[in-house]
């Protein structure tokens, strides 16, 4: 198979070509700045509320309710940072109090330590072998100023399903406020903000075929979240800086079609990851598949080798045109162990060859079937080189 295979679809997403359509005109012909008064300009304006509209509607929000912002890392910032301040100014400067889990992505968990460096405490849930959250364990790890749950949809390198509508439902009878990344989640799975009782929502447009640098932050009305970057009076005085009006143009229009196109999509790509999924498990020794079976994204199946090393494993397979990831985006180059393979009991023997196989809408069952027999070699290779 000449052309490239990419199974890094967690990482990012190729950006579709009605978005890229979509997005042009508003780089070429309206380029007016949304914030000026001349008719230009607001060509520009309705062209944000307009993908505004269809992000909230795609969450069962208000419009009003959805922030934009450069991506998944600054709305998960905004969301933790500004939550303690909150709390902060309505309890006379009292320090708050964060649960979250240790296998979130590094902008919660990083985060999370800055908050920790300025006296805000923070504990972290339990999780079972799958990486889903004990819930018998969360009402007891409650504390007396704490303010804020904050837990993944989907984890991004596992791909387990959190049980969102339970701790939705424990976070509003504690009066707690309830953020959840959704950066792996929207626009893959279905999600009502209102029915799950969350209160703060992250996503980011390139995870879902939208262009990169642009994402959103869904706040609850009655939430006065502080403004996060000062300076105009963008996003309703909440998150200064002039729009990136291509780029949200693009996010609305991906939306729309993930919203789409998810339940056939979601039908074909769950084919697809299974047949991938049952053939290395049976043709492969010495392998297991990471996160939970059924509260799973469907397009994710992760898996560890015993006896190699992922991050080897997955530039052997790009010399086959293959493209995998040996654990999360962002902490590729590491040497340690996943965090989240830590987290979920994994010994380090097998989190070391860990490799991670996202789909999307471009994948093949042709290309899943070379994809098997390449892994096959390699990781054959690998263990009878002594390359683990």
């Amino acid at each position: 198979m000449s052309k490239m295979i990419y199974l890094d679809h967690a990482a990012t997403t190729k950006t579709l070509p009605e978005v890229a359509e979509a997005m042009e005109p508003y780089q070429e012909i309206y380029y007016g700045n949304p914030s000026t008064i001349y008719e230009f300009g607001e060509k520009s304006r309705e062209a944000i509320e307009h993908a505004r509209s269809v992000i909230a509607r795609s969450i069962h929000a208000r419009p009003e309710e959805v922030f934009f912002t450069s991506g998944g890392t600054e709305s998960d910032n905004w969301a933790l940072k500004e939550a303690v301040l909150l709390h902060e100014r309505l309890h006379g400067g009292r320090k708050g109090h964060i649960l979250t889990t240790p296998i979130e992505h590094h902008a919660i968990l990083n985060s999370c330590k800055e908050l920790e460096q300025m006296g805000c405490g923070v504990s972290y849930l339990k999780v079972d072998e799958s990486g889903r959250v004990l819930l018998n364990e969360v009402e007891g790890a409650l504390l007396e100023n704490t303010c804020l749950v904050s837990v993944m949809y989907a984890n991004n390198e596992i791909g387990t399903v959190e049980p969102i509508d339970e701790l939705g439902r424990m976070a509003k009878k504690h009066r707690l406020i309830f953020h959840t990344d959704a950066v792996q989640a929207y626009g893959h799975i279905p999600i009502h903000v209102q029915r799950e009782n969350i209160d703060m929502l992250s996503a980011s447009a390139h995870k879902f075929g939208g262009p990169k640098g642009v994402g959103f932050l869904y706040i609850r009305n009655g939430i006065k979240l502080p403004a996060f970057i000062h300076g105009g009076g963008q996003e309703s005085s909440r998150r200064a800086g002039t729009e990136n009006v291509p780029g949200i143009v693009g996010m609305g229009k991906a939306a729309e079609l993930a919203h789409q196109r998810m339940q056939a999509e979601r039908r074909r790509i769950k084919y697809l990851r299974d047949y991938l999924a049952y053939r290395i498990l049976q043709e492969i020794p010495d392998v297991m598949m990471t996160g939970n079976r059924k509260y799973r994204l469907q397009n994710n199946a992760s898996f560890c080798f015993k006896g190699i090393t992922g991050e080897a494993a997955a530039i052997l397979l790009d010399t086959q045109g293959i493209c995998v990831s040996s654990g999360s985006a962002c902490s590729t180059g590491s040497i340690e162990d996943s965090h989240v393979l830590k987290a979920v009991g994994v010994k380090s023997e097998w989190a070391q060859g860990a490799l991670r196989f996202t789909l999307g809408a471009e994948n093949t069952k042709e290309e899943m079937a070379y994809t098997v027999e390449k892994v096959k070699m390699v990781v054959q290779d690998m263990r009878g080189n002594g390359l683990g």
